[in-house]
């Protein structure tokens, strides 16, 4: 087995072509096997996958890796149109193979094929194993859920064989059931894979944890809760050098008024005593110098000391990670309490929002749960038993896939679109209040990494004209990091507006205090309930 690392970094640096420095002269190795690979959102991640997979070229420095490579990324960017065949990168190996049965002999048929003669059995078992034997190969993307599309594009990358795999996000949009079928997936897997996810549970299957933070990448053996355990250990003790370093400070300052103090006690004696007469003008004037040049030596010394100790307090300091905070100040929609919100029905069930009610819409996927969003915010009819409407005409929808910005636009110009009215000032402190300052917010929209987008689209909820009286959210904790899922949830908890989310993260769902859940199954069927079903 070779101990060459599977991927080296040597000096990566990579600049927007804004001229903002995304990672600077960043060096480091990827270990091989299950890698998760951690850092607090806009850290790098996605930028620094995309350059190990070839997407983007490195501004200097290089990626060496050692086999080839598979990727997947956040958003996958197939058309609606493409099929589950090309989805899982099997369609020019059937078509070769279906011309070859149907009487072909061109080379070029049987070089598509190469040794996959038997790629439609070995597919067939792993859709069979997927519990997704019923979705056909000449199946539309645009027909499958999110959770469907992402686990079969997860499956298309083990089909291929990479000796190294880079998944961004996978367990996104994944409904419990099918988070299981994913991890197995993983727990099996053949070569190195590299992983970022904010899913824990995904993350302890890891056998190493890569940390990008700080523009510094380091490894931890072991997985997540490991990483945690170690980077609390390190917090504590940079904690406690830090006090001890300021504390340190405090003397020396000290040490040094007193220093002065005494000083200038010293200097006021000898002047007394040359105003005295009592010593020759010479002697005084020498002992003076000499006393002068002692204070300077003196000053000197502890100068010193306090320079010594203020480097040491700011090299503690530095150690010591502050985490930024999301900080939202949401506004009030003025919704009245017996106002009809939403219906939404199923055969002769009808279930009415009203008010501000903060619910939950659940079930598996495949069930229909953001079709009915989309339906609702469009107006469109529903298709079969299931029917939503929204009886307001202010709401406010963030979309599953974040769709519905320009990419091509920054994160000012998209909010900017739709809040008229508001000045350039406001808008750099609302997306300041989602952390992202300066050059980020200038950024084209398409450059931005998966939780940076989230923000954006945010802003353009909450800064919209109108105020938005039900606030729409589909998976809104996609690609978002750990902290930054907690703190939406605090955020979201003040809203006094009505409030609809679709999310298969069950911890996000019981941090937001809602009033009940509505269940679709997957025949349909509608159902309420109150108790929390984490």
């Amino acid at each position: 087995m070779s101990l060459t690392p599977p991927i080296t970094l040597k000096n990566l640096s990579f600049e927007w072509p804004t001229g903002e420095r995304a990672l600077a002269d960043l060096d480091g190795t990827f270990p091989a096997g299950l890698v998760g690979l951690t850092g607090r959102n806009g850290s790098g991640k996605t930028t620094l996958l995309k350059l190990i997979a070839g997407l983007l070229a490195p501004t200097s420095g290089s990626v060496e890796a050692n086999a080839q490579i598979g990727y997947l990324p956040q958003m996958i960017t197939l058309e609606k149109d493409a099929t589950v065949a090309q989805l899982l990168g099997v369609e020019k190996s059937l078509v070769a193979l279906k011309a070859i049965e149907a009487g072909s002999v061109d080379p070029a048929d049987f070089d598509a094929v190469g040794n996959d003669w038997d790629v439609e059995a070995r597919v067939d078992v792993e859709l069979n194993r997927l519990g997704l034997g019923h979705v056909s190969l000449e199946r539309r993307i645009g027909s499958l859920s999110g959770g469907e599309t992402m686990l079969l594009a997860v499956l298309g990358l083990r089909l291929a064989g990479n000796e190294i795999t880079l998944l961004d996000e996978p367990t996104n949009n994944l409904d419990a059931p099918t988070r299981e079928l994913l991890y197995e997936l993983v727990r099996s897997w053949k070569g190195t894979l590299i992983v970022v996810s904010h899913d824990l549970e995904l993350l302890e299957m890891m056998e190493h944890t890569v940390e990008l933070h700080a523009g510094e990448l380091r490894v931890f053996g072991g997985p997540y809760s490991v990483y945690v355990q170690q980077l609390e250990t390190e917090q504590q003790a940079a904690q406690q050098a830090a006090k001890t370093a300021q504390a340190t400070l405090k003397v020396e300052k000290r040490q040094r008024v007193e220093a002065e103090t005494k000083l200038a006690r010293a200097k006021r004696k000898g002047r007394a005593e040359q105003l005295g007469g009592g010593l020759p003008k010479i002697l005084a004037n020498s002992l003076k110098q000499k006393s002068e040049a002692n204070a300077g030596k003196m000053r000197s010394h502890l100068d010193g000391k306090v320079e010594n100790a203020q480097a040491k307090v700011d090299d503690a300091d530095r150690k010591v990670r502050q985490v930024e905070h999301i900080n939202l100040e949401l506004p009030d929609p003025e919704l009245p309490s017996s106002k009809n919100v939403a219906i939404v029905s199923s055969g002769t069930t009808q279930q009415i929002i009203q008010g501000p009610e903060r619910v939950g819409l659940i079930g598996p996927n495949g069930s229909g749960k953001s079709t009915l969003l989309r339906q609702m915010v469009s107006g469109d009819a529903a298709s079969g038993k299931l029917k939503g409407e929204i009886c307001l005409d202010r709401v406010g929808f963030l979309p599953q896939r974040l769709i519905g910005l320009d990419d091509q636009l920054s994160a000012m110009e998209n909010v900017a679109a739709v809040a008229p009215s508001a000045n350039s000032g406001k808008i750099r402190n609302m997306l300041a209040r989602l952390l992202l300052r300066g050059a980020s917010a200038d950024r084209p929209l398409a450059v931005l990494s998966g939780g940076e987008r989230f923000r954006v689209y945010l802003a353009t909820l909450l800064l919209s004209e109108p105020t938005a009286q039900l606030l729409i959210l589909d998976e809104p904790t996609n690609n978002l990091d750990i902290d930054s899922v907690r703190q939406l949830a605090e955020a979201l908890q003040a809203y006094r507006g009505a409030l609809l989310v679709v999310s298969h993260d069950q911890n996000f769902l019981a941090q937001l205090n809602l009033d009940y859940f509505l269940e679709l199954s997957a025949q349909g069927t509608l159902s309420k309930s109150y108790p929390n079903p984490v």
